[in-house]
């Protein structure tokens, strides 16, 4: 093999290496494991009842990511100004589109049940992206409003059996979920 086929080899190799190394990194990124209710719970800063007003996305380090602002309307768990701010990665800018599996996007005028991990002066971040994301809809002819976790609708995996599986809250009365949350604020971590 002469030093030109060798060099091309070589390069093939790496190449192809660096792409599967990049698939891998790629699957294996957004793997959610699962969060049982009263974990997420006990984790999060802050848990509340929020509408959503406005999300911005921009470009940071190469990377775009989405900051939302809400209205606080019903805090659970933790002390909430009157406004705050989620910034997770994603979005939209210049007719360029991120998604990343599992990360929740708002819409304007929603509202949603947050469990909410941050710091103090800092945008929050959702616990568990999609574990963490409640929304909230209302029948338009009963007016009753109902819960549903946006990672019932996604697989995460369970490491307890090993296994990917979709479950979670689904169409839950809101006086009801918030007796689960209650409860489940309650508890001691031992």
């Amino acid at each position: 093999m002469s030093y030109r086929q060798r060099r091309r080899f070589f390069w093939i190799m790496f190449l192809g290496g660096l792409a599967v190394v990049a698939l891998a990194a790629a699957l294996s990124a957004t793997t959610l494991s699962k969060l049982r209710f009263a974990e997420l719970a006990q984790k999060s800063t802050a848990v509340a009842r929020l509408r959503c007003l406005s999300a911005v996305s921009r470009w940071e380090n190469g990377e775009i990511w989405t900051e939302t602002r809400f209205e606080v309307l019903e805090t659970e768990k933790g002390l909430l100004p009157g406004l705050v701010s989620v910034r997770m990665l994603g979005g939209h800018v210049e007719g360029l589109h991120s998604r990343v599996e599992g990360v929740p996007v708002f819409r304007p005028g929603e509202e949603v049940y947050l469990f909410l991990w941050g710091r103090a002066g800092e945008p929050f971040s959702v616990l568990g992206w999609s574990q963490g994301t409640f929304r909230i809809a209302q029948n338009p002819e009963t007016g009753a409003e109902t819960v549903t976790q946006d990672s019932a609708a996604m697989p995460v995996f369970d490491p307890q059996k090993q296994h990917f599986r979709r479950d979670g809250i689904r169409n839950w009365p809101v006086v009801l979920f918030q007796e689960k949350l209650r409860g489940a604020l309650m508890q001691r971590r031992w």
